[in-house]
């Protein structure tokens, strides 16, 4: 047996031999008589493979075990060559039960954001430079080179990681249903394809033509802060400090776009109503609030703004900044209460119900609370108490679409306060509702009572909400929370549109059965 004549030397071969011929030019022996045959404690399957490799033949990994059998080989026998092929080589992995064969150029191939990833850092021993394969390895007197597991991740699907990898050739995955787009972004996470995971989010882009600029909604969770930016918007003769929050998907998209958020499928937020509806403000909760309030940290600090209102000293006193629980009014840029603008454009739901505020009350930059019936409990010491809000209903006539705004007029929406519609009824309604008659005994437990607001008026839950994110200068500060290391602007949320119920019977009304 013979080198290959590109194989750089000393191999293993070569030096056992080369040391046999010298030994017996030496003592005057006969090379042909004085060579001992060599032995070789290896396997002889992969053998086969050496031997044609040092013949010149082109050797080619079949599965993940064979790879690091003819690695570990490559490495007992010092064949550098058959190294520096392996390290070119696609990446051999088993994914479940399937084996897979990775072209290593396919994520760089497909963007910036695929790598590093699970690949290229958790199996750093088979890619890295193939000069320092064992890192801290003594050589020396090495009788066999040490034991190598393929390398495999039972622990995920074999069909998402094949539409993975479909996916970063370049090809359109269609995604069938929810379920389905959470499987693939979990895998996404789980080898760091930050890119992929990006393009894979629940999104929706488009050119909004009534506000002549690039739009982007995405779900409150999936924002990330590098993605943030804040673009000013200054209005001749209105507010210099005026501007919108824009997002940009990082690593996918190259310009950012007016952010329209999403918050919802928890009933995380809920809407209060001042007296009159001249103030609405929004209160979050659970991890809605945690999310709301890291999103304007991380908007303050793209304003230069501090992130926390708390003195320093103060803040060290309690903690640190993770002593803080996570709410809006540790923020400089919100009360607790967050400000609220409805946009006379924005589609609001209410209980089911298409809701638009009367033309001629808008003009009156005022709208009616909404009426409640009321229902007589006829027991002795008669108290009369309010039912549930009805949906507010629109006559056709007054109902019609709303003009709609140019861009800069969006910041007089400060101006324009909001209240909720008076309920509206129809002529078969307009005789009062029968009284109830019930005994003495208290009423039922768990009878629903109107959501009243701290603000003093009503309360709304919105089970989902878009909005967008408005910075404008504070007019007014809250007599009931000063707060002089608050900033001068603040972000709003101006509704976009929103699905709310006005109280809990209306939110049973939606429940359905387990049975179907």
């Amino acid at each position: 047996m013979s080198d290959d004549a590109t194989e750089k030397a000393p191999s293993y071969f070569s030096q056992y031999f080369l040391c046999q011929l010298k030994r017996a030019s030496d003592a005057g022996q006969d090379p042909s008589t004085a060579i001992r045959t060599l032995y070789i404690d290896r396997d002889p399957v992969t053998f086969k493979d050496i031997s044609l490799h040092l013949q010149g033949y082109h050797v080619r990994p079949r599965d993940a075990t064979h790879f690091v059998r003819l690695f570990a080989d490559a490495q007992f026998y010092s064949l550098p060559k058959l190294i520096s092929q392996l390290y070119e080589e696609p990446i051999h992995i088993t994914i479940g039960s399937t084996p897979f064969q990775i072209p290593r150029d396919i994520f760089s191939l497909s963007g910036p954001g695929n790598t590093p990833n699970f690949f290229t850092l958790g199996f750093a021993i088979f890619f890295s430079n193939p000069e320092d394969l064992f890192p801290g390895l003594d050589r020396e007197g090495l009788i066999r080179p040490p034991s190598i597991v393929p390398p495999s991740v039972p622990n995920r699907s074999a069909e998402v990681f094949e539409e993975l990898l479909h996916m970063l050739r370049g090809y359109p995955v269609r995604i069938r249903d929810e379920t389905h787009r959470q499987e693939l972004l979990r895998d996404c996470r789980y080898f760091n394809f930050k890119r992929l995971e990006q393009t894979l989010i629940p999104h929706e882009k488009g050119f909004n033509q009534a506000r002549g600029r690039e739009e982007i909604v995405l779900r409150l969770r999936d924002i990330l802060k590098s993605g943030i930016s804040v673009v000013n918007e200054p209005v001749v003769g209105g507010d210099p400090l005026a501007g919108w929050v824009n997002y940009a998907r990082p690593y996918v998209d190259d310009k950012a776009m007016e952010l329209v958020l999403e918050v919802g499928d928890d009933e995380g937020t809920r809407l209060h109503f001042g007296p009159g509806g001249k103030e609405v403000r929004a209160e979050f909760f659970r991890d809605t609030k945690t999310r709301v309030a890291k999103l304007f940290e991380v908007v303050a600090t793209k304003l230069n703004l501090p992130s926390s209102t708390q003195p320093l000293g103060l803040l060290m006193a309690k903690g640190g900044r993770s002593s803080e629980p996570p709410t809006p009014g540790h923020t400089p840029l919100s009360e607790d209460f967050v400000r609220v603008m409805l946009d006379p454009e924005a589609s609001i739901t209410l209980d089911g119900q298409p809701w638009t505020p009367p033309d001629d009350s808008f003009n009156q930059n005022t709208y009616p609370l909404p009426a409640h019936e009321e229902t007589t409990i006829n027991t002795p010491g008669t108290t009369t108490i309010p039912a549930v809000p009805s949906v507010p209903s629109v006559p056709s006539s007054a109902g019609g679409p709303l003009t709609a705004e140019s861009p800069l007029e969006i910041s007089n929406l400060s101006t324009c306060p909001f209240t909720p519609p008076q309920q509206q009824t129809s002529p078969a309604e307009e005789n009062p509702r029968k009284r109830r008659r019930l005994d003495s005994n208290p009423p039922p437990f768990g009878v629903a009572t109107v959501p009243t607001s701290p603000l003093g008026g009503e309360g709304w839950i919105v089970k989902t909400g878009q909005w967008r994110l408005r910075i404008q200068s504070v007019t007014t500060k809250n007599p009931n929370n000063p707060n002089p290391a608050k900033a001068s602007v603040e972000c709003c949320l101006v509704a976009v549109k929103l699905d709310a119920l006005s109280s809990e019977r209306r939110r049973n009304e939606r429940r359905g059965f387990l049975g179907g």
